[in-house]
């Protein structure tokens, strides 16, 4: 049991590397959209495009996942998810990058991803001793957040030395390290069925028909879809816009509140990783999400300079690694391991399924109803302008108040559902 967790920490560390590339590109793109058209729904499509596949796919992966080999099925999606990233750079090179070109990728790799985090969320499942799931949690958490803190200035450096091309190269490389560690150092026990379906919906319908002799684990999956709508109106696609709005196009500034970010989720994960589990996962689960909405989307709607924003983003970012280790730990000790793959695919499906949806509301919204209405001269305007501030976006940051407001309300009531707290 040591040996194969032994193995997983190899896998974390070089899945670190590759995330870190892209985490670069990614950080690199957004500035490269914001900068050609100053929409945030242009923002908001990169992410729509991705998510979009994702969900969709993910209610049909499950029983995919279950009957073939979970190294295979990693190996396949990060190289089609690579060749996204060398399209990208062959675009570049030849001058004709585009927004479409970008959306178009996107969507692949939003394909490559419904299959992937399934088969990489069972493979943990059978390399990671059932005590240490919610550590794993938080060695994740602290490698997610640590990549947050240090790829947006790494990526401004190298975009300064040999611009996009550079980044892209590299994260080539990184995938290129990543997947040669996992082909031959990786290896992942399996439990493959042989049991045929005369359809897709076939597994589907094995996932929902244990959720619903769960009901508890699936109030989760439907509470947290609630709670993803909300967090992604305005940190997915509203954050990164109005931190430029607001700091004159300062990308330095960005760039601050970016790392500030990891830096809540490393200090949150290196916690999570070494505490005892809590003996309250369902009711932590909640309570964390409403911290985080209250400290950290109504600080940022009010805070006006790069030190408010820095600490409202610590405090959005630092309970999160608490919400994923308590959710993980309940999945994996009720979910048996044959089905994990199904139902971990339609938990993806619902959980994530809000996510599109918030994602493209948040950037009409922010074009089309509140930077405008914050713009009138209206009394509502005036009075909501005393608290964020006027100018542009300032529509964005009433929209930071709305969803603390909302998120905070919907997690503080799930904490009172009867089926979850029976899970504790």
């Amino acid at each position: 049991m040591e040996a194969k967790f032994r193995k997983y920490i190899l896998l974390w560390l070089s899945q670190s590397v590759s995330g870190l590339g892209s985490s670069m590109t990614g950080f690199a793109l957004v500035l490269w959209a914001y900068g050609r058209s100053h929409s945030a729904m242009s923002v908001s499509m990169i992410s729509f495009c991705n998510y979009v596949p994702y969900v969709f796919l993910s209610l049909f992966v499950g029983n995919f996942i279950d009957r073939h080999k979970k190294k295979t099925i990693m190996l396949v999606s990060d190289s089609i998810a690579a060749g996204g990233s060398l399209t990208v750079l062959a675009f570049l090179l030849a001058g004709n990058l585009a927004s479409w070109t970008i959306y178009i990728v996107n969507m692949v790799i939003g394909v490559t991803n419904a299959f992937q985090q399934p088969a990489s969320a069972v493979a943990t499942g059978r390399l990671v001793p059932e005590e240490k799931i919610s550590n794993v949690s938080g060695m994740n958490s602290f490698s997610d957040n640590l990549i947050v803190v240090f790829s947006p200035m790494l990526a401004a450096t190298l975009f300064a030395v040999g611009g996009l091309p550079l980044i892209l190269v590299l994260d080539l490389a990184s995938f290129l390290f990543a997947s040669f560690v996992l082909m031959f150092f990786i290896e992942i026990p399996e439990h493959v069925e042989r049991k045929t379906y005369s359809s897709p919906f076939t597994g589907i319908a094995e996932g929902f028909a244990f959720l619903k002799n769960e009901k508890g684990i699936l109030y989760i999956m439907l509470t947290m879809a609630l709670i993803n709508f909300f967090s992604r109106l305005t940190y997915e696609n509203i954050l990164s816009p109005m931190i430029l709005a607001r700091s004159s196009d300062n990308s330095i500034v960005l760039g601050i509140v970016n790392a500030s970010m990891g830096i809540g989720g490393i200090v949150g994960g290196a916690v999570v990783s070494v505490k005892k589990e809590s003996r309250h996962k369902a009711i932590s689960i909640y309570v964390s999400a409403a911290l985080s909405f209250l400290f950290g989307d109504l600080m940022m709607a009010v805070g006006k300079n790069a030190l408010w924003w820095s600490i409202a983003a610590i405090a959005a970012s630092l309970p999160i690694p608490f919400i994923m280790a308590n959710q993980n730990a309940i999945l994996y000790r009720k979910i048996p391991a044959a089905i994990q793959g199904r139902v971990f695919a339609v938990r993806n499906a619902i959980q994530y399924s809000t996510i599109p949806i918030g994602i493209i509301l948040g950037g009409y919204l922010a074009d089309h109803v509140f930077e405008p209405f914050m713009c009138s001269t209206g009394k509502a305007a005036g009075l909501l302008g005393k608290i964020v501030g006027n100018g542009t976006g300032s529509g964005m940051a009433v929209m930071f108040l709305c969803t603390g407001i909302c998120g905070f309300a919907i997690s503080i009531a799930s904490c009172f559902n009867h089926k979850i707290r029976n899970l504790d």
